[in-house]
Formats: C-alpha cells, structure tokens, sequence
C-alpha cells in the first residue's frame, strides 16, 4: 500500500462509450485513494461501441503519468443492459477477480449507479465507494456528440474528429478555401505539403523522385498529428492522389514506384466529406504552375476526378465564385456535424 492512500488495491469500471469527463474525474479520484486502482474497460465487438484498443489507448494516455493504474478488459456478451442477468454478473466478476488475482479492497462507481448494481453486490467482500456524478452522460454523448464536445477529454476528440478533404486542378482555390472553412470552423488545417518540396528545384519540373515519396509520407504523418489538436474537424488540402495525378503529369522518374505508395496510402485514407473544386475561378499563376495545364483546365480536372472514381472515393462538387464556395462548402460541414444552417 502507498503510504498515506486508503486503500491497497481499488476498482472502477465501465462501458466508456465514449470515456468523458465524468469518467475522468471518477479515475483520479479513485487513484487517489489506491496504491493499485484497476480500470475495467467492459466492451462488444460491433458497431454501437468504440474498440477495445481504442478505449485502452484513452485510458492509458490519460492515467499513465499517475503510475498506479491498470487496465482489465472484460468482454460484455449481451446488447443490452436489461439483457445483463445476475447469473452473467457473477461470472463476470470471477473473470475480473482472476485477473487481478489480488484482494479487491474497495469499488468505485459513480452516482448513476446504486448499491443494487454489479459493482457492489458481486463484491459484496469489498468496500463500496460512490462518488457523486455530475451533467456527464455517455447516452446523450452518443445521440449528438458533437453537442456534447465540451464533456470529452481531448485524447478522446481526435476519434470523432471529421476529415474534410478539398481537391481540385490547379488553381481551383483548394488553399484558401482551406484556410478560411479552418478559421471558420476555429480549427487547424493541414495544407498543401508539397508546395514547399516541389520548389527545392527551383521548378516542379525538376523534382526528385524522393521529393515525391516525402510529400506522400510527410501528408499522412501530419494528417495523423493534426488530428489530435482538431476541434469536431480537420481541413485537408489535398492528398495523396494528387500526388499521385502530377507524378503522372510530369513523367517523374521512378513515378511508378511513388504511384504504388500513393495507391497504398489511399487504401489507409478515410474521409467523411470530400469537396471537388471545379476550375470555374479564375486561372492564377502563383509560383511555377504549368501553363499546360492553364490552356485545358476542364480536360486536366475530369482526369483528376477519375483518380478518385478508380479509388472509390465519393466526392461533392463545388462551383462558383470564391462566395458561392465558401457558402456552400460551409453549408456541407455543417450538415455533417449535424450544426443548424
């Protein structure tokens, strides 16, 4: 037992779908009071529930600078909790006790459970400790998570962070419209990754094939650290696919090679809104643009759709001044973080 704490070896548990702030309080707590404190992370294997590595990722990011903490799965078997008979928590229980294989001092709940819960008559041995619950409510959570955003920590935000792509030919105003949906939505963005690689030539005709194979790992890389800093949504300008339809254009050496690492990292890539910007603006010529593909805008714009069609990507388009975008992009965010127009 840690000298001073209560308690040598302690229990909380629960669903955490999703783990909210409510949750968090309950942990500290109970640590606080415990040499040993062992979450036990309850878990179905479909879709009305957040993976197991997933909530365990959560609670470790969460706990692990307290020391004291360990994790226990234990795998539900039933749907529904009025499916949940007391022949079932009893067996549960002996599978969480050999786990731990220790002496279970004391159990922890929040308010919303009561004295004729799982927690305290399957452990009728250990002390039971309620701590008061406040507004936090994984149910409502659930319903309109997004309305609820304030209750979650942030390690748990990036799971329920929307991707929003923007593509597009060159010059379809792709970067800054980024930019201004990014402020907007008051998030972060990531921009177009290779804009800097492709002038260390001093021209993209004459970029190495590793300047290629760069932009496609470094985009993925930053996609993956930006996710966690992004508030319900993160912008993308571009990707790999891009990447991919110049690596075409130029002919680039050993273009085949970076090609099957961008089809490899398009099988990786998700997106929950994907906006194709039509080449309706006006055409500007900002550092080394191909004047090619300036002459057939249209041409080189159906080309880069297919990319997407042969990769099964879904996309919505987007047309019209820089006003009539920003509208009607703002309009499809909001639609899919369930926002009023």
């Amino acid at each position: 037992m840690v000298y001073g704490r209560k308690y040598a070896v302690g229990m909380y548990g629960g669903s955490f779908n999703p783990l909210h702030l409510g949750h968090l309080e309950c942990i500290i707590k109970a640590a606080g009071l415990c040499g040993e404190l062992y979450i036990v992370i309850s878990h179905r294997d479909d879709e009305t529930d957040v993976p197991l590595k997933v909530k365990i990722r959560w609670v470790y990011q969460l706990t692990k600078h307290l020391g004291n903490v360990r994790i226990v799965p234990l795998k539900d078997r039933v749907a529904n909790k009025k499916d949940y008979t007391e022949e079932l928590w009893d067996a549960d229980s002996k599978i969480v006790k050999e786990q731990i294989g220790k002496k279970i001092d004391v159990v922890f709940c929040g308010s919303d459970y009561d004295e004729d819960s799982f927690w305290n008559r399957c452990y009728e041995e250990s002390e039971f400790v309620v701590f008061p619950r406040n507004e936090y409510n994984s149910t409502e959570i659930r319903k309109n998570v997004y309305a609820h955003w304030d209750w979650l920590p942030q390690v748990v935000r990036s799971y329920y962070t929307k991707k929003v792509l923007l593509i597009g030919s060159v010059s379809a105003g792709k970067s800054t419209l980024t930019v201004n949906l990014a402020h907007f939505f008051n998030t972060v963005y990531l921009e177009e990754v290779g804009r800097e690689l492709s002038a260390l030539s001093g021209t993209d005709a004459y970029m190495l094939p590793e300047d290629f194979t760069a932009i496609l790992v470094e985009h993925k890389a930053k996609e993956l650290r930006l996710l966690e800093r992004s508030d319900k949504v993160l912008f993308e300008d571009t990707d790999c696919l891009v990447t991919k339809f110049f690596l075409d254009f130029l002919k680039n050496e050993e273009a085949e090679k970076n090609g099957k690492l961008a089809d490899a990292i398009a099988a990786l890539n998700s997106y929950d809104l994907i906006l194709f910007l039509e080449p309706d603006v006006e055409w500007v010529q900002d550092g080394d643009r191909s004047e090619v593909m300036a002459a057939d805008r249209k041409k080189y714009s159906e080309s880069l759709k297919k990319y997407y069609d042969e990769h099964g990507f879904k996309y919505k388009t987007i047309s019209g001044d820089y006003n009539s975008r920003f509208d009607q992009a703002v309009k499809y965010v909001r639609e899919l973080l369930g926002m009023k127009q």
